[in-house]
């Protein structure tokens, strides 16, 4: 995968340098008046020096698999229809290629050499991802559901990333698949109001240290810690987020929150901390304690311990707990 893994020395030959002033005053996806419709669909990626791929090349093949697993795996038939390629053509897409690799090592250097690099999907309309691949992630909406910041779908979850994008007039979706640097993770818990990390230790966010499906970049690193490499133009159903909220709902109705009824809060910490590492623990214990002054309530615990432990090791000390009991 070292094709797609960082800019190689062929990529960054084909750079040009150009002050890109015919950009600057607006993305050419706005441009969509009668006067300017193109025959082409993918006319505006190639004003943007953007390379399609050949459908027979092992980035398109990396891409589209990629793409696939999320989407089969939830059921939805969706089609890529093309991949394109970000050149990092012009002195300011350049710069911002070039810092995230200074970036890249130093975070590396910073967590004992590994920077921790995901992929991430970002789902936007057309207009979007043109003015994202021109000027960075500094206009784009702020995700909330997990703190606030610039949010993308892990590798496996390419189908939530795409209820975020809009059907252009060509019935085509878009969505950037990314390079980002996770660094040291730390957990946002859902409906967090969080916006910096919680301290120099961390680089990012997740919203689950064990299969994490959200990363979340703050502000202060969004132009540093993802690189666009890729835009995957692609059919899809319309009804993307009627399907989500269906699985959403299917999902709750069979996975109900495992029944700790009987289990010991202290038992269950020791239990635990037998097989998760510290700073998971460490996490587990400001729950617990946090539960036992009343700052949460029952369920709330439930929830944190579910998504820093997991179900299934849950669900494990829960029964060998009650099995010590018969």
């Amino acid at each position: 995968m070292a094709q797609i893994e960082q800019i190689s020395e062929y990529q960054a030959s084909m750079i040009v340098d150009d002050d890109e002033k015919s950009h600057d005053s607006g993305s050419d996806c706005s441009k969509s008046s009668s006067a300017s419709v193109v025959s082409d669909r993918f006319e505006v990626f190639t004003r943007m020096r953007l390379l399609r791929l050949e459908e027979d090349s092992i980035e398109h093949e990396f891409t589209k698999k990629m793409f696939a697993v999320g989407m089969e795996s939830n059921g939805v038939d969706a089609k890529v229809v093309a991949v394109h390629k970000n050149l990092h053509s012009g002195w300011t897409r350049r710069a911002r290629c070039e810092t995230f690799l200074i970036f890249q090592k130093a975070v590396a250097q910073k967590c004992g050499g590994n920077a921790n690099i995901g992929y991430g999907w970002y789902g936007g309309s057309r207009d979007e991802i043109c003015d994202i691949l021109l000027h960075g992630f500094s206009g784009c909406r702020a995700a909330r559901s997990h703190g606030v910041g610039i949010q993308l779908f892990a590798n496996n979850y390419s189908f939530d990333g795409a209820i975020s994008s809009d059907a252009d007039e060509n019935g085509l979706r878009h969505m950037l698949l990314c390079r980002v640097i996770l660094g040291k993770r730390e957990l946002v818990p859902a409906g967090s109001k969080q916006v910096n990390p919680s301290s120099k230790e961390f680089d990012s966010g997740v919203d689950s240290l064990v299969n994490p499906k959200r990363f979340i970049i703050w502000s202060s690193f969004m132009n540093s810690h993802i690189m666009p490499l890729f835009v995957v133009s692609f059919k899809a159903p319309a009804n993307l987020k009627d399907i989500s909220r269906s699985i959403q709902a299917s999902a709750a109705a069979v996975r109900p929150p495992p029944k700790s009824a009987w289990v010991n809060l202290t038992a269950m910490m020791n239990a635990l901390a037998k097989v998760l590492p510290p700073p998971r623990m460490v996490l587990l214990s400001k729950s617990a304690d946090d539960f036992r002054a009343k700052k949460i309530t029952r369920p709330q615990l439930i929830r944190r311990v579910r998504t820093v432990a997991g179900d299934k090791l849950l669900v494990s000390v829960v029964k060998n707990f009650n099995k010590e009991r018969e």
